[in-house]
Formats: C-alpha cells, sequence, structure tokens
C-alpha cells in the first residue's frame, strides 16, 4: 500500500500548529516539519506531535524552503500542508483514497475555503480556490520562486480535482494581515526587479483599482457581506504597494 508523507514550513506558528497537526490525525505515514527559525514554542509543539521536525534559518524564498522540506520526504506521495490550513474528515478520506490508488501519473488539486475575519469566504474570488498539493514524490518538486512558488510540471502528468476542501485560517488580526501582505509584497517587487521588470505609479493604481472591482463585483465579493468588502479593499491596496514597492525598487539610486 502506498505510503503518505504530510510536509509543512512553519515559523512562529504556536498559536496554529497543534490544530493543524490535530487535524493530520491518522491520514500521514509520516509528518516532516522544515522549521525557519521559530523563537517561540513551535518546534516543541511539533515534536510533541510525533512530527520529525529540522531547521533551515537562512530564508532562501518559498520555493526553495519547500524543496528542501520536501527532501527529507520519505514516503510514495507528498501533502504539502501549510500551518494555517486544517485537514476535515472528508478531504482526510478522500486523500487517503488516492494515495491507496497510488496513480503516480496524477497531480491532485484541492479546494480551500478559506476565513478572513470572522467569515468564511464563499465568492471574491477566493472559492474554491484550487491548489495543487498532492503529488507523487520522486516525479514532482517547487520551482525557485521567492513567492507564489509552483509545483513544476511535466507533459506526462495530468492534473485531477479532489472534491472535498480543506479550511484556511488566514489571518489572526490585522497587523498579522500587513505584516504578512508587506513580505509578500517585498518578495514578489524582489523577484520582478531582479527579472528585469519595470512599472510605473499609474501603472499600480491601474492594479489597485482593477483588483477592487474584480472582487467586489465581478467575482462577487458584495455576497460575502463586510468582510467581502474589507477584503477587496484590502487585496487593491496590497496590489498597489507590491507594483509600488517594484517602482520604489526601480528607482533607488
Amino acid at each position: 500500500m502506498a505510503s503518505l508523507s504530510v510536509v509543512l514550513i512553519v515559523k512562529n506558528e504556536q498559536e496554529t500548529i497543534e490544530a493543524c497537526l490535530d487535524s493530520i490525525e491518522s491520514i500521514a505515514d509520516e509528518i516532516i516539519v522544515l522549521d525557519s527559525g521559530s523563537d517561540d514554542n513551535t518546534v516543541a509543539l511539533c515534536e510533541q506531535k510525533g512530527a520529525k521536525v529540522y531547521v533551515n534559518k537562512v530564508w532562501p524564498g518559498f520555493g526553495k524552503q519547500r524543496q528542501i522540506a520536501q527532501s527529507y520526504a520519505t514516503k510514495d506521495w507528498v501533502f504539502m500542508l501549510d500551518a494555517d490550513e486544517h485537514f476535515t474528515e472528508q478531504s482526510r478520506a478522500e486523500i487517503r483514497a488516492m494515495v491507496d490508488e497510488d496513480n503516480q501519473n496524477y497531480i491532485w488539486q484541492i479546494p480551500r475555503l478559506s476565513k478572513v475575519f470572522g467569515r468564511f469566504i464563499k465568492h471574491s474570488g477566493w472559492y474554491p480556490d484550487y491548489v495543487m498539493r498532492l503529488y507523487p514524490r520522486e516525479k514532482v518538486n517547487y520551482n525557485d520562486s521567492l513567492v507564489h512558488e509552483k509545483l513544476q510540471l511535466n507533459g506526462e502528468l495530468h492534473v485531477g480535482n479532489l472534491k472535498h476542501h480543506i479550511l484556511h485560517f488566514t489571518y489572526k488580526d490585522m497587523n498579522d494581515y500587513l505584516v504578512k501582505s508587506a513580505n509578500y509584497a517585498n518578495a514578489w517587487a524582489t523577484q520582478r526587479h531582479e527579472q528585469g521588470k519595470t512599472t510605473s505609479i499609474a501603472n499600480a493604481l491601474l492594479h489597485g483599482v482593477v483588483c477592487f472591482v474584480k472582487m467586489y463585483i465581478i467575482r462577487a465579493g458584495f455576497l460575502d457581506g463586510k468582510q467581502g468588502f474589507i477584503l477587496a479593499l484590502l487585496s487593491a491596496h496590497s496590489t498597489f504597494v507590491k507594483y509600488i514597492d517594484l517602482w520604489v525598487k526601480n528607482n533607488q539610486g
């Protein structure tokens, strides 16, 4: 019977990691955790839950960090999970069934249902939010992107969709959102700057406006209530900021 490694990259996740690991329960044949230099109780909590914990404090970007984490996995299949995500009973059963079937020609996408500021978001372009997470370990790995990393696919593999979602608890509070957004913007702008990409203030403003219109109107974010409006506005701001960050990097010195 085929086996499964659930793999996580973490840093300072003591508030969320126990619930995440509890949701894995019997689905995993091993749990691999790569810590990025936590200074809280994250590592100890992971070890208490039976995870194999490794540490890489020199941050290489999300893509390479996931590559390193996967290198410690030993089972046939990998599910790459984040510390703010939980399996549900239905998703556990479906994932285990796909592993047991062991069709090595497939990568599986799974839908995510995200909770933002006290509400599960079912519109705004945030659901079903398919992410590629379940794949044969020896055939697939992540690219080198600093942020928005993706699995590198080849023509031999098919992509299938799982039915049951995982839960995604995105932000603890507004400060958590702003910190994460700033970090993503900096990584995105750094990567684009290194690729020789340019932008303008007008382009940054246009992208921000388009982001809001898409999320709140075209993708029916207004059906997500007050949280839908807040999320669209914050996403527009984050989009504007990442383009402005690129503009600043291009115009320094």
